[in-house]
């Protein structure tokens, strides 16, 4: 089985072919055949993941080394992820800001939390490894304070980091993963998504939870993550991440894209190092 942190970064590296892409491009090319230039994010190098993926790390290494979970501590990680590997995918706006910042004291300072859009969401898969679901929720809230102090960035949040952990927890059958979200957040997160994911978080967990419950191989939830079109790299890190932890999903992502996913530094083998950690952890 392919290391959960891996399939996440699969799944970001390749949404990152297609995020807001026009539809035409994406029926075209969405084939799993490999990872494909964007039309017009020439920034991002087929193979590399994004923000999403990056974020993660942050939140996976904490909870590996068993770190205090503290609003200062988790924006200490964001911003020394972000400097010793600086890479495109970032909104522009936060973008700027991470490179302005240089500690986690100058970033609560100067952050304001009140963002309704995925990014708590993207990040929060690791969290879903924790034993209890009262941990989950209360380290998926509290990480999304940072950035996301509302309503609905905290709870798109608990549900992207619930889902891993009814996965990983086997809980039920996966089909039941948003039913099961439903019961604990609302029963909105039950309901499937249909057209074009936009930026709330909501939006990419809820289309996250329609691929993870009607798929039975990563390889269809892949292509159907993006498929829907628009923000479709968060969708399919927080769907294969779920994903990864169930006997139930066939583990078949092509071994192009485990292979051609990036290995410099924080790549691939970083991935699958940290993966090992944080199941130890």
């Amino acid at each position: 089985m392919t290391p959960m942190l891996v399939e996440l970064a699969v799944g970001d590296a390749y949404g990152a072919c297609f995020e807001y892409a026009p539809a035409k491009f994406v029926a075209e090319h969405n084939t799993l055949r490999g990872y494909v230039p964007h039309p017009t994010h020439l920034e991002i190098t087929p193979g590399a993941y994004t923000d999403d993926t990056q974020m993660t790390l942050a939140i996976a290494e904490l909870l590996a080394e068993r770190a205090d979970w503290t609003p200062r501590t988790l924006a200490d990680r964001f911003v020394e992820v972000f400097h010793r590997d600086p890479r495109a995918g970032y909104a522009g706006r936060f973008h700027a800001f991470l490179q302005e910042t240089t500690s986690g004291t100058e970033f609560l300072r100067r952050i304001r939390p009140d963002s309704d859009k995925s990014g708590a969401a993207m990040r929060a898969a690791p969290i879903g490894l924790l034993p209890t679901t009262a941990e989950v929720l209360e380290h998926a809230a509290v990480q999304a304070r940072v950035t996301h102090d509302t309503p609905s960035g905290i709870a798109s949040a608990q549900a992207a980091a619930l889902a891993v952990h009814y996965c990983h927890r086997k809980l039920g059958p996966v089909g039941e993963t948003a039913g099961w979200v439903a019961e604990l957040l609302g029963r909105e997160w039950a309901e499937p998504w249909r057209g074009k994911v936009g930026s709330k978080g909501w939006m990419s967990v809820r289309a996250a939870l329609t691929a993870l419950t009607t798929s039975t191989k990563l390889s269809e939830m892949l292509k159907t993550c993006v498929a829907f079109t628009g923000d479709v790299d968060t969708v399919a890190t927080i769907a294969l991440a779920a994903a990864s932890r169930s006997a139930e999903i066939e583990q078949d992502l092509p071994r192009n894209l485990v292979d051609g996913l990036e290995d410099g530094p924080y790549g691939r083998q970083y991935l699958e190092a940290l993966d090992a950690r944080l199941s130890a952890a």
